[in-house]
């Protein structure tokens, strides 16, 4: 286990390196003027080059690589060009809030797809075709439609949960789960129709094979064969699929941010994007590497963990 651990660590770091220097390749071929885009239009020549010198974009690319390869790796992600703020103080900033939203999203997303999948598995006929028909519908629904029938329907007309802003949850844990709950519930929807397919298809294989009938024949009842023994045997692969949702959650957050009004890393990676703001791009794009790395990890430890035949491997 150890060394399963230390591989996937080393190609994890390895992965975030790679990611990070195209990245910081790609942001130098793009054709626009940083310097002239910080200092405004009405800047003299003389000004904008005294910008791009003091950013050093004068510099060879091959030095100004090797110089930010060294200061990421002590850690220090730099400041904004244009705000001059540290990279790491804005990623603390929007960091949780992204983060809220997701592993709300995940934890809906699992715990949903566990009952739903079960059941249609267990219970053919109308209710595993109604099942499978509304995976597939809520597939095809864009996030943002679904975040802006949740913002106006359960926010605006009903008044149950805020429709914008975030409350983190040093101040009040209530109040920080009411500003989630909706983009959460938004930002699952995609991920449930996928885990749940998933997960039905794997149950109702399990439950077709013989220790199964062996259970049923020493009168268990049904749901502690389902949810106690073909559930674990079953949870692998939606566990997989699960974790691979991780990657469209961080993009569909970009989306439900706007819509709830959230300043979390996807709101901060398009401004950041759009303005040229390579420190804080290349800041966004390792700290979501890394928690994609983070996040699969896991996902092999839980694997190992409901299928001793992978922790023997």
């Amino acid at each position: 286990m150890v060394s399963f651990l230390l591989r996937r660590l080393l190609a994890g770091i390895t992965l975030v390196l790679l990611v990070a220097s195209a990245t910081f390749v790609m942001l130098n071929f793009t054709g626009a003027d940083i310097a002239r885009n910080i200092v405004g239009e009405t800047a003299t020549p003389e000004q904008a080059w005294a910008k791009a010198t003091e950013l050093g974009l004068d510099e060879p690319l091959a030095l100004r690589y090797i110089e930010w390869l060294g200061a990421t790796l002590t850690g220090d992600l730099g400041k904004s060009w244009f705000t001059t703020v540290p990279v790491g103080t804005t990623l603390q900033t929007a960091l949780p809030v992204t983060l809220s939203i997701i592993l709300g999203a995940l934890i809906i997303s699992a715990l949903v797809s566990v009952v739903l999948g079960s059941l249609a598995a267990v219970r053919a006929g109308w209710f595993d075709k109604t099942v499978q028909f509304s995976a597939v519908l809520a597939d095809a629904v864009p996030g943002f439609l679904v975040a802006l029938a949740l913002a106006l329907v359960i926010a605006v007309n009903f008044g149950w949960l805020p429709a914008t802003g975030y409350v983190p949850y040093q101040r009040s844990v209530v109040e920080w789960l009411r500003s989630i709950t909706l983009p959460s519930i938004a930002l699952a929807f995609g991920a449930i129709a996928a885990t749940t397919l998933q997960l039905r298809g794997s149950m109702f294989d399990v439950l077709q094979r013989d220790y199964v009938r062996t259970l049923r024949s020493r009168g268990l009842t049904e749901n502690s064969i389902v949810f106690k023994h073909a559930l674990r045997n079953a949870a692998p692969p939606a566990l997989t699929v699960l974790s691979l949702q991780f990657i469209g959650l961080v993009g569909g957050a970009v989306i439900v941010e706007k819509v709830f009004g959230l300043r979390g890393i996807g709101s901060l990676a398009t401004a950041a994007a759009v303005q040229g703001d390579a420190p804080v791009v290349l800041g966004v794009v390792i700290v979501m590497v890394l928690l994609v790395v983070a996040v699969n990890l896991v996902a092999d430890l839980a694997y190992g963990w409901l299928n001793p035949k992978v922790r023997a491997e």
